[in-house]
């Protein structure tokens, strides 16, 4: 009898954790890979919202090449890697270096830090238009000391760099509190060891915290670098739906949405580009590994 019991045990022990799985298996397929191969695809058709299209080739592709818009968004959106990624790699381990001390009332700071990550970014979208608009606080302070009112919202590059600025502000303590997890696996007698050996704190950070929270380092970078690339909602609610003055601020995603919404949408198109999307950032991620392991060797 019990022998019976074990082998029928073991006949179900290659499809229960299938079984186990199969949930999370369900969801994947219906949310990351049915839209991912369905992108794929429809970016070689020339659907549109109400009209299933039909096979076209590599004529979306040929047609990006010369579209002025195209290139304005990936302008914009590489534009965006460069100027937000070093700052959101540096400053968050600054601020880690901070709050890692232990002192009366650090916790308060460690929440405040964090705040803008668990805000939503439409509520901090506002806030920052609010800060930054023509009439908003920032202009109202500046005329208060003769400075005249500066176009945040209305210039073309100010409108962009604002953009970052939100960006680097809502990522500071996300990245802020890898970079403490990493900071606590630091030993503190390499630290104690420098300073014996006469190094000052600047030394003691490049040589012992900078290479003890390299690959953290490199796995923000990663991070920062894709979701740079990606923008959408800070320019979006800062320019607004039109992308800024005569659309110059217009990013790669803000075009997949301008592109392929609405009752006439182009959603072949905007397939297109979204594949333009998936395969820079994928360089990008790529590149943050290649060189992390140039650096190894």
């Amino acid at each position: 009898m019990a022998l019976s019991g074990i082998s029928r045990v073991r006949r179900q022990l290659p499809t229960s954790p299938w079984l186990f799985a199969a949930p999370g298996l369900l969801v994947i397929s219906a949310f990351v890979l049915y839209p991912f191969v369905s992108t794929v695809v429809n970016a070689f058709t020339d659907r549109r919202t109400l009209i299933p299209g039909k096979f076209v080739g590599l004529a979306n592709f040929r047609e990006l090449l010369h579209d002025d818009m195209f290139w304005i968004g990936l302008r914009n959106s590489t534009l965006y890697v460069v100027g937000v990624v070093p700052l959101l790699v540096v400053l968050p381990l600054l601020l880690a270096l901070l709050v890692q001390k232990n002192i009366p009332g650090i916790t308060f700071f460690r929440s405040a830090f964090y705040t803008p990550v668990v805000a939503s970014i439409v509520v901090v979208g506002l806030i920052w238009v609010w800060l930054l608009d023509d009439r908003g606080l920032v202009n109202a302070l500046l005329e208060t000391v003769g400075a005249g009112p500066v176009g945040f919202l209305s210039d073309q590059w100010l409108l962009l760099l604002s953009a970052m600025a939100v960006t680097v502000w809502k990522g500071l303590g996300y990245y802020m509190i890898i970079y403490l997890a990493a900071l606590g696996n630091v030993p503190r007698e390499l630290h104690e060891a420098a300073a014996v050996d006469g190094a000052g704190a600047v030394r003691r950070f490049l040589t012992v915290t900078v290479s003890a929270v390299r690959s953290t380092m490199v796995l923000v970078g990663a991070l920062s670098s894709v979701a740079a690339f990606k923008v959408f909602s800070e320019v979006y609610l800062l320019a607004g739906p039109s992308g800024g003055p005569a659309g110059e601020d217009t990013t790669l995603v803000m075009l997949v949405q301008r592109t392929g919404t609405g009752l006439t949408g182009r959603v072949g198109y905007a397939s297109a580009i979204s594949v333009v999307v998936f395969a820079v950032t994928v360089a990008l991620m790529l590149l943050v590994l290649r060189a992390d392991r140039k650096e190894d060797s």
